[in-house]
C-alpha cells in the first residue's frame, strides 16, 4: 500500500490554496510578537468589551446541513453575514433563508474579504476539516463554534484547546445536551454520592444511520458544478468525487469521518466525561464488524480503562472502566431491569454502575434515573444551568470580554480533553488488529507498546460475491506496513500540500 506522506508548508506561504493568505499570516505574526491582542470588530478598542446590546457578526462554514440548524439558533438576535459551503446546491435553503449574507465556496477567500467583520464562525464541515478551519479563525480572532466531533485527531485536539487558551477567544462544541438539564442531574447526582463509587460505565448508540462498511466506489463521476471538490477534500489524500461521499455520507469514511462512535459519543459520554472527572485513558482496545481500509465498521465496541484520579470534593475515584458499544449493539440488561423498558432513548444511552445504585441515561444526557426507582432530593445544585441554548450561550460568551466571561458549557478547555477520549475510541477500532490492549500516555500524545517490528494490514474490498447460488470470497488486502507509523498518523495524520494548522502553542 502506497501512502501519501507529505512535508507540510507554512501556513504563511504565498498559495491561494493554503490554510489563510500570506497577509493575514504575517498581520497574525506581527501582532502576537508584539504582544497585541486581535480583537474581533466592534469591540471597544482596548477594553475588549462589547456591549450586550450589540450584535455578532456571524459567518457559517459547512451549512448545508447542522450548520444551518445552529445558524437558525443564534439569527433572531445576531446578524449572519457570511455563508461557505463547498456545495451549493446542498445549501441552497441556507442561502435562500440568508439573502443578504455574503456566499463563498472556501473559507479561506473568506476570511480574506471579510476580515474584521467577521466576530464568530460556525463550524458544521465534515469531520476532518473542523481543526483546519477553527485553527486559523482563533488566529484571526474570532471566536468558534465547532460542531461534534470536535476535531478528526488526538493531535487536532489539542492544538484547538491550547489556541482557544492562548487566544482567549469564546469557543463552544456541538454537543448540545452539555448544556441540558439532564447532564446537570447526572454530574451533581454523581457528585453528591447518590450512587456510591463508579467503577464501571456502559454506554451505546444506535447509530450509524449513515452507510458505513462500505467498499471505494469503482468507477468516478463528474463533479457537479456547484462542488469545489478540491475545497471539500481539503487536507485529506486527494481521490476522485463520487456522490457516495458527500454529503451526511461522509460520517463513515474515515479519511472525513469518525464513524458511528465519533459522531455519537460526543453527546452521550459528555456527562461520564463531566460527572467521574475523566482525563486521559491509560489502557484502550476495540473489536468490529469487518474492519476496511477506507470505511468505518458496521458496529464496533471499545474498552477504556482510567486510572484513579482526583474528584470535585477533594477525594479519589477508582479505577474506572468505559465500554462502548454501536451498529445496533447494547450493553447486558442489568439485573433489576424494568421488563419491557427499551434501554434506547433518543438514540443511545449510558449506563453508570455504582456501589449503591446504577444511574441510566438517554442520549445527551437526558432523563437519567435510578435503577433502584429511587428519586434523589435536595441534591446540591453545583453546576451552572444554561438560561437560553446550547446557541445562545455562545453568544453570550462572545459578548463578554475574556476577564470576566462565563465559559460556554462545552468550550475547548472541556471539549477538546474530552474529544480526545472520543477519537481514542476511533484509534482502539483502527488498530485492533495488534491484538492486543493498547497502552496510551496522553501527555506525550503516543502509545507506549507498539513496537516497530509490528504491522498491520487491511481490507481494501471484503470481494465477496454471489453467482448462481454459489458465494465468491476475493478479498483485495493491503501489504503489510508499519504499525508504528500507521499510529502516529492516527494520532496526527499529515495534511495534503497545501493546507497547514498553525503551531501548537507552549
Amino acid at each position: 500500500m502506497k501512502e501519501e506522506k507529505k512535508i507540510l508548508p507554512s501556513v504563511g506561504q504565498n498559495d491561494s490554496r493554503s490554510g489563510i493568505s500570506r497577509k493575514q499570516f504575517l498581520r497574525n505574526t506581527f501582532l502576537t510578537a508584539a504582544g497585541l491582542t486581535i480583537l474581533p470588530s466592534g469591540v471597544v478598542s482596548g477594553l475588549g468589551h462589547r456591549s450586550p446590546s450589540d450584535k455578532l457578526n456571524i459567518a457559517g462554514v459547512g451549512v448545508g446541513g447542522r450548520g444551518f440548524g445552529v445558524l437558525r439558533g443564534m439569527e433572531e438576535s445576531e446578524n449572519i453575514v457570511a455563508l461557505c459551503d463547498v456545495d451549493w446546491r446542498y445549501s441552497k435553503e441556507c442561502f435562500e433563508h440568508y439573502p443578504n449574507a455574503k456566499k463563498f465556496k472556501d473559507w479561506r477567500k473568506m476570511f480574506d474579504e471579510m476580515g474584521d467583520s467577521i466576530d464568530a464562525v460556525v463550524i458544521a464541515t465534515s469531520d476532518h476539516t473542523h481543526a483546519v478551519i477553527a485553527a486559523h479563525a482563533i488566529t484571526l480572532g474570532k471566536h468558534v463554534f465547532v460542531e461534534k466531533p470536535l476535531t478528526h485527531t488526538v493531535y487536532e485536539s489539542r492544538l484547538l484547546t491550547r489556541l482557544a487558551q492562548k487566544y482567549r477567544v469564546a469557543t463552544q462544541m456541538g454537543n448540545q445536551g452539555a448544556s441540558g438539564e439532564g447532564t446537570n442531574q447526572i454530574v451533581e447526582w454523581i457528585r453528591a454520592g447518590e450512587i456510591g463509587e463508579v467503577r464501571k460505565v456502559e454506554s451505546f448508540t444506535d447509530r450509524p444511520i449513515w452507510p458505513q462498511g462500505l467498499n471505494p466506489p469503482i468507477g468516478t463521476m463528474p463533479v457537479p458544478d456547484t462542488m469545489d471538490w478540491d475545497s471539500f477534500i481539503g487536507p485529506a489524500k486527494m481521490r476522485p468525487y463520487h456522490e457516495i461521499y458527500t454529503p451526511w455520507n461522509f460520517r463513515g469514511w474515515w479519511d472525513f469521518g469518525t464513524g458511528a462512535l465519533g459522531d455519537m459519543a460526543c453527546h452521550i459520554l459528555d456527562p461520564v466525561f463531566r460527572a467521574l472527572d475523566l482525563n486521559y485513558p491509560t489502557r484502550v482496545q476495540g473489536s468490529s464488524s469487518m474492519l476496511l481500509m477506507d470505511s468505518a465498521p458496521v458496529s464496533q465496541k471499545v474498552r477504556m480503562i482510567f486510572p484513579e484520579r482526583e474528584n470535585k470534593k477533594g477525594g479519589r475515584h477508582p479505577m474506572l472502566t468505559v465500554d462502548w458499544f454501536d451498529g445496533g449493539l447494547q450493553p447486558l440488561k442489568p439485573e433489576g431491569w424494568p421488563d419491557g423498558r427499551n434501554m434506547n432513548h433518543l438514540g443511545g444511552g449510558v449506563l453508570f454502575h455504582g456501589s449503591k445504585d446504577t444511574l441510566i441515561a438517554g442520549c445527551y444526557g437526558r432523563d437519567p434515573w435510578l435503577l433502584s426507582g429511587r428519586v434523589p432530593e435536595n441534591v446540591p445544585k453545583i453546576e451552572r444551568r444554561v438560561e437560553s441554548s446550547h446557541y445562545m450561550d455562545f453568544v453570550r460568551a462572545c459578548k463578554e470580554s475574556p476577564e470576566s466571561r462565563v465559559e460556554c458549557k462545552s468550550s475547548f478547555d472541556i471539549a477538546g480533553p474530552f474529544n480526545e477520549m472520543v477519537v481514542m475510541g476511533v484509534l482502539a477500532v483502527r488498530l485492533q488488529g495488534l491484538n492486543k490492549e493498547l497502552k496510551w500516555d496522553g501527555d506525550k500524545m503516543q502509545f507506549t507498546n507498539i513496537s516497530d517490528n509490528e504491522s498491520l494490514r487491511f481490507i481494501v474490498e471484503d470481494g465477496f460475491v454471489i453467482k448462481d447460488g454459489h458465494p465468491t470470497f476475493n478479498r483485495t488486502m493491503t501489504d503489510h506496513f508499519p504499525a508504528a507509523t500507521f499510529a502516529a498518523n492516527l494520532i496526527k495524520t499529515p495534511y495534503r500540500e497545501g493546507w497547514s494548522l498553525p503551531p501548537m502553542p507552549a
